[in-house]
């Protein structure tokens, strides 16, 4: 079972979140902070396994949330959901630690794969938001050589995940199903030495 506490200041923001995940037989709200001093509190108290996090409240906010919690609980997994996709936003959450960013526009499908993949010690990424990482990324260093031991079809999956996709997407575009592109995914990272969905989307961008 995953723990999951939801930080926002808008209750009916929480109180879609906590439906959407107590709909799923693997999530377990334990808790709800409408700021990020409560959120700091509860996660000290309740130590989840993944923080759903929003970015702007009043009091404090959630990149210093985000800090304060994983300088206590470095365990603990924070994914932020936001309404603010820019670098001013996005740099600064992954600097305190954030493990994934995903804007509040999302389909409801890739915020719970999103929880998943966190708690699993993955990444996540809305698809515009990886696109920037990964195109910042490939601008500051130069490309090696793709070795690729892969198949076909890991091919196909790897060149996907470096569109952008999202597990659910890929399996649509491949029809495939989610398990399977996430079978996918675990052998490519083991494949390709990639430790989260950030470097497997960098590798797909390197020549051949």
């Amino acid at each position: 079972m995953i723990r999951v506490l939801l930080v926002d200041d808008q209750p009916l923001i929480r109180a879609g979140l906590r439906m959407l995940c107590d709909a799923e037989p693997d999530l377990e709200v334990v808790g709800e902070a409408g700021d990020g001093r409560e959120a700091i509190t509860l996660a000290e108290r309740l130590a989840p396994d993944v923080v759903v996090m929003d970015l702007r409240m009043p009091g404090v906010d959630g990149i210093s949330a985000t800090s304060r919690i994983l300088a206590s609980r470095p365990a603990i997994r924070v994914l932020v959901l936001t309404t603010f996709g820019d670098d001013d936003h996005l740099y600064p959450a992954l600097t305190a630690g954030a493990c994934g960013f995903l804007l509040k526009d999302a389909p409801p499908a890739d915020l719970l794969d999103g929880i998943r993949r966190a708690a699993a010690g993955d990444g996540a990424f809305s698809r515009d938001v990886l696109r920037r990482l990964v195109d910042r990324a490939m601008s500051s260093r130069a490309p090696g050589p793709r070795n690729d031991n892969l198949t076909a079809r890991e091919r196909a999956v790897l060149d996907l995940v470096g569109e952008g996709l999202s597990n659910a997407e890929i399996a649509e575009r491949l029809h495939i199903g989610v398990t399977t592109v996430k079978t996918h995914i675990t052998a490519l990272m083991t494949k390709t030495d990639s430790p989260n969905r950030v470097r497997l989307a960098l590798y797909a961008h390197q020549p051949r």
